[in-house]
């Protein structure tokens, strides 16, 4: 099984010494895989749909 590919974030910056979030697909491509750059042996498995919902949540303006 081939290794995940990953990208970070477009507001990293190209400095590869910045740590920041990297997503990858997941083998089949049905799950995304996400990571801190600084601990990568650390990955979450999500859905697209569960991703598209909390980039939404963080999009979406607060009351304060």
């Amino acid at each position: 099984m081939p290794d995940p590919v990953w990208q970070k974030s477009s507001f990293s910056g190209d400095d590869a010494s910045r740590d920041c979030v990297e997503v990858a697909a997941a083998p089949g491509r049905e799950r995304l895989l996400l990571r801190e750059s600084d601990e990568p042996a650390t990955v979450l498995l999500t859905t697209p749909a569960s991703m598209r919902a909390l980039l939404g949540a963080f999009k979406t303006p607060s009351c304060d």
